[in-house]
């Protein structure tokens, strides 16, 4: 049973409630809520107000909300595919440790869209852009080591490609998703899911993507062990990747993939499995990777210390965890950090 105060003193508390005077305490946070029919957040963010006139304005501001959404014009939802890509190549280029408040505020102004926004012709623009930016702040939270962050912005980004009707957008953030598991030490299960986001992306994959899905799987095949099931989709892969020089996937920004960075990441899957053409490989990437592309050196000289580690060159690849730890350092790379660690431990 609870006690509450007198009659004269309660009128006193809700004046000052309703005029901010006084907070809330939860003995009486839990009564108004059962009163008023409203969330603790609610009770406590907005003013004390009878309940007809509470409706009254949540739907004028409701209203206000889904007219402002409608208004979200596609010329706006270019702006927000160009917000995404600007946090891509600073992401790229210097790490996600700075851009945690700029991407989650992006994210929100996206969600927000699509909450409010009614007609598919609205929202399936919306949420096309809020698959691309769930996706990316979904690698950048995994970069940084918050991994159910990581999770659920992945989830977020399939759930908003499903209602976009993109399978190509689908089929990415599900790929990418298995690498949680990867590195949570599920790597069984993760190849499993990769594959399920080939057949997710279907035939409407763009060769590009449908190169790096299969690129994706041979990662993660060499992570679990599966030596023939790697070779067999990294063959996969050189054979579907368009030929040219082009890395862009005009379909699908944010893959990145042409011979080059092919030949790296084959060289990274070769160290994993500790074949002896791995460093070759390796260093042939080394020569013609992207200088913009600074958080990747950190992982490509991670995979050469691997390599040399499994030739017992330990000196050599003492040298290439030096570099990776410095450049890990600069991008705030949590990821490459621990990776780092675990190959000096073999030291």
């Amino acid at each position: 049973m609870l006690t509450v105060a007198s009659t004269a003193s309660l009128r006193v508390y809700v004046s000052e409630w309703e005029n901010g005077r006084r907070t809330i305490s939860s003995r009486y946070a839990q009564i108004l809520r059962t009163l008023l029919g409203i969330t603790d957040d609610e009770l406590r963010s907005a003013p004390l107000s009878p309940p007809t006139l509470r409706q009254a304005d949540g739907y004028d501001q409701l209203i206000g909300r889904i007219d402002e959404a409608r208004n979200v014009s596609r010329s706006m939802v270019k702006t927000f595919m160009d917000q995404t890509e600007l946090l891509r190549t600073i992401d790229r280029q210097m790490g996600a440790t700075s851009l945690v408040d700029e991407t989650t505020a992006h994210l929100t102004r996206l969600e927000d869209a699509l909450t409010f926004a009614v007609l598919p012709a609205t929202r399936r623009p919306v949420a096309l852009a809020l698959a691309g930016a769930a996706t990316m702040a979904a690698w950048q939270a995994l970069d940084v080591g918050a991994v159910e962050r990581a999770w659920r912005n992945y989830e977020l980004g399939k759930r908003a490609a499903q209602e976009a009707e993109e399978p190509m957008y689908l089929a990415h953030a599900t790929a990418e998703q298995a690498y949680v598991l990867c590195d949570a030490g599920r790597a069984e299960i993760a190849v499993h899911l990769v594959r399920e986001a080939q057949r997710l992306g279907g035939q409407r994959t763009s060769p590009r993507l449908r190169a790096w899905l299969y690129a994706a799987e041979a990662e993660i095949c060499a992570r679990a062990g599966l030596r023939s099931d790697c070779n067999h989709a990294f063959e996969q892969a050189m054979r579907h990747l368009p030929a040219g020089g082009e890395a862009r996937d005009p379909d699908m920004l944010s893959i990145f993939l042409n011979e080059g960075h092919l030949t790296r990441w084959r060289g990274s899957v070769l160290a994993l499995i500790g074949d002896a053409e791995a460093v070759s490989s390796l260093y042939t990437a080394l020569d013609t990777t992207d200088p913009t592309f600074i958080r990747a050196s950190a992982g490509m000289r991670c995979d050469l210390a691997q390599a040399h580690l499994a030739r017992g060159e330990y000196d050599e690849a003492q040298k290439h965890l030096r570099q990776a730890r410095l450049v890990a350092s600069r991008t705030g790379s949590v990821r490459h950090r621990r990776r780092i660690e675990q190959l000096t431990q073999r030291l």
